[in-house]
């Protein structure tokens, strides 16, 4: 097993996780198999509890495991489905440590960061790359983002790991990848002086980086690569330039552009391959038509939704066809708002503010003929507002909200949970699709698995009621309700799942397809 430590400096938010997952394409494109961990080094144990709009979406893997979305863009590019042992957070290791040191398996030692603390990391990230691969395997490289940036107290340990693990391991099996900004100044020249430090701080630590991966808004000059190179002691040829790209998922072709793939295989001491293109064509494929997709957001975050986004990303562009979103504000929503747009979606969410713009937007796409799309909280507030339209219950609501007819009522198993952190119906699950209906047109089969992340579901009791008037539940795992949608309506589904964890680039999640290809009909008249 080969490792490619990712590490950042001057600031956050530069792009990490996007390098990180493109140079897993980079080397997947050439064959490898490549898997991925994400180093977070705060104290939860998970993202499950952080607020979305100071962190952004939380994404749930296959095992349940709610994490950041850094993890969500390793599955995209590298097409393969993760577990929780791929995040590792502080909270889990100091967990770890603590449990271990109370069942007296440490007995006589006094436990400290080091060795205790950065051998559990060490172990953690062996576990995560040597594990099972499933779909993607087996894995040959593993790529380790640790999160934050250089001088970070929090992230000390896992730096000081990663120093350990580089001089463990031969030399030809690890390569340091550093991130860094490269600001330019009112006269537009490149500044240095940012990474210049960042890699001071990083030698402080033991670490040298291999390469630089300088991000900035227009591309690195060879002025400024030789600068770099002279001060940071690399070679300049090691010196990436990666300008801020109009489609993330085209990153890959901009650092292969730069040579990064040499550089990396020459560190990893890898055989030439020649790059299968496939990736590229299927991202860089031209748009015929165009739609505009209103969502009705109640955080007003677009990370928040970033699987969403990609979501349509890949389903418009298997389509041929560019997705604008018009992102509306659901407690500021009328009807007219959606005057302009080819298609509404209504993502997840909790809480009760927004909903009764949520329920409106669904209200209007349901009687205007608007392709509808709604997932999780969507899901629900579609079966709400059939209740209340159809079955003359004009209080009908969810338990979640308090006072009402709770057509939406908590799973049995939720019941009396008080713990907060991953106790929610969390993961895949299998449904079976209904044969003759919309769902099944879009998947093409029986048994399916997709991902959940919620605590309520349509009250078993008025299912017959609501089938009576006309809603179709499709999808169902036993006497759960899965997916609803009314016939004869140009499109109008909705998930209690998010088909949107499972979407990629070269396979589009078939819920998004449908809701595209409905809102191109519906632009073009077809």
């Amino acid at each position: 097993m080969k490792y490619i430590f990712i590490t950042g400096g001057v600031m956050s938010g530069l792009g990490k996780g996007i390098t990180a997952a493109s140079i897993g394409r980079i080397l997947k494109n050439r064959g490898y198999g490549v898997t991925a961990v994400k180093i977070d080094p705060y104290l939860n144990i998970d993202a499950g509890t952080m607020n979305p709009a100071q962190h952004g979406e939380v994404f749930v893997l296959k095992d349940g495991g709610e994490v950041d979305l850094d993890l969500g863009n390793y599955e995209r590019f590298l097409d393969i489905d993760l577990t929780s042992s791929h995040n590792i957070t502080t909270g889990k290791v100091y967990r770890s440590v603590i449990d271990k040191e109370r069942r007296g398996d440490y007995l006589g030692q006094t436990v400290q960061i080091i060795p205790h603390i950065t051998d559990e990391i060490k172990e953690a990230i062996r576990i995560a790359a040597e594990s099972d691969p499933g779909e993607g395997g087996p894995f040959e490289m593993c790529l380790v983002e640790v999160g934050g940036t250089v001088g970070d107290i929090e992230s000390m340990p896992f730096l000081e790991a990663v120093r350990q693990m580089r001089g463990e391991l031969p030399r030809s099996e690890t390569v340091l990848v550093h991130v860094t900004l490269i600001p330019e100044d009112t006269m537009g020249d490149m500044k240095t002086k940012p990474t210049q430090h960042s890699v001071r701080n990083l030698r402080e630590l033991g670490l040298n980086a291999d390469i630089i991966v300088g991000r900035s808004g227009m591309p690195i000059g060879a002025h400024t690569k030789k600068k770099i190179s002279a001060f940071c002691d690399l070679p300049e040829r090691a010196v990436i330039s990666a300008a801020t790209a109009p489609d993330t998922y085209k990153v890959p072709l901009e650092l292969e552009k730069e040579g990064l793939a040499d550089v990396l295989t020459e560190h990893l001491g890898l055989a030439h391959r020649d790059a299968s293109d496939e990736w590229y064509q299927i991202v860089s494929r031209e748009y015929t038509s165009r739609i505009k997709v209103g969502i009705v957001s109640k955080y007003g975050i677009e990370d928040v939704y970033l699987s969403i986004k990609e979501a349509l990303k890949h389903a418009g562009r298997s389509l041929a066809t560019e997705v604008s979103i018009i992102w509306l504000d659901a407690e500021k929503f009328e009807p007219h708002h959606l005057d302009d747009c080819d298609g509404v979606l209504v993502p997840g969410g909790f809480g009760i503010r927004g909903i009764e713009g949520k329920i409106a937007a669904i209200h209007a796409a349901r009687t205007k003929g608007i392709p509808f799309l709604g997932l999780c909280l969507g899901f629900q507030m579609a079966v709400a507002e059939y209740a209340r339209d159809l079955l003359g219950i004009p209080d009908a609501t969810s338990k979640e909200f308090g006072e009402g007819t709770h057509v939406i009522t908590i799973l049995p198993e939720q019941e009396g949970v008080t713990d907060l952190g991953g106790t929610m119906r969390l993961g895949e699950y299998p449904i079976t699709v209904r044969k003759g209906t919309l769902a099944w047109a879009l998947y093409g089969r029986e048994q399916i698995s997709e991902r959940h992340r919620h605590r309520y579901e349509v009250d078993p009791d008025y299912i017959p009621q609501l089938e009576a008037a006309g809603l179709v539940f499709s999808g169902t795992w036993n006497n759960r309700m899965e997916i609803c949608e009314i016939p004869g309506h140009p499109f109008f589904l909705a998930t209690q799942f998010h088909p949107e964890f499972r979407s990629r680039p070269t396979r589009p999640a078939p819920p998004f397809l449908g809701f595209v290809d409905a809102c191109r009909k519906q632009r073009k008249g077809v």
